[in-house]
């Protein structure tokens, strides 16, 4: 089964990218699922329902997000309705939406995990006794079950990676905008990346206009960020899963120009 991780889409020239290269990616990787995270597409930060309708259009399977899924109000008008959008599972109870996912595909049965660090983040409830939890309710309603962290930390990213080898497919961490290559194959066979990276405008700062992060840097004053324009970039992570063997038969990260 093959899968491909988008990492964080942001703003218009990240929708632009996810819009033409997503369907290229599943024509030239004929894959199966596509889960991308959608929390900056919304002018860098949030998500509205409009743009979440054209990621499940384009091919997206799955849409995850993290702690700017609040930013824009109006996702609260789909985020109960629409079982394609995840928020991070560890949000206390009570907070609108849901957490994870399984999903029908031809091959297998996929489960999708959504969870947010709290190392340097919001507060949110504990990501690993949240992912015991949800394992327990998973139980054997999937055939195959992938996480999505998206945290600050490396270490609370890799930690977890080692907390769920071997209960799990496959870790892959968002949120930095910036892709890691620390790709591997854990102790117990879980496939783990630190960071997807992000898919968005090449020159800036983590999608944003580079000139006004500057400003901030360089005078500690406010300033409005604003989503950078131009050339853009898809940044991603292709696993084919060998769901006979129950094991990984290939991966790579993705780094596709528009």
């Amino acid at each position: 089964m093959k899968v491909l991780f988008v990492g964080d889409i942001c703003g218009r020239p990240g929708r632009q990218a996810a819009q033409t290269l997503i369907p290229e990616l599943r024509r030239e990787l004929d894959l199966d699922f596509v889960i991308a995270n959608g929390e900056n597409a919304a002018g860098g930060v949030g998500l509205t329902p409009d743009i979440l309708q054209e990621f499940l259009q384009q091919g997206v399977d799955a849409v995850t997000s993290g702690n700017h899924i609040w930013d824009k109000r109006d996702i609260f008008k789909c985020i109960d309705a629409e079982p394609r959008l995840l928020r991070p599972a560890n949000y206390p109870s009570g907070t609108p939406g849901r957490g994870w996912g399984v999903f029908e595909t031809p091959f297998a049965r996929i489960a999708v995990v959504n969870l947010a660090g709290r190392v340097y983040m919001p507060p949110v409830d504990c990501p690993f006794r949240a992912a015991d939890e949800i394992l327990r309710q998973i139980g054997s309603k999937a055939d195959l079950i992938v996480v999505e962290m998206h945290a600050e930390a490396t270490s609370e990213k890799k930690a977890l990676g080692y907390y769920l080898d071997g209960r799990v497919a496959c870790v892959v961490g968002t949120h930095t905008h910036v892709q890691t290559a620390d790709e591997q194959v854990l102790p117990q066979g879980t496939v783990y990346l630190s960071d997807l990276g992000m898919t968005g405008a090449d020159n800036s700062i983590l999608g944003m206009d580079k000139d006004i992060v500057l400003q901030k840097f360089l005078t500690g004053l406010p300033v409005r960020f604003e989503v950078a324009s131009g050339a853009a970039s898809l940044c991603g992570f292709y696993v084919d899963f060998d769901l006979r063997r129950k094991c990984v038969h290939e991966f790579r990260r993705i780094q596709k120009a528009l």
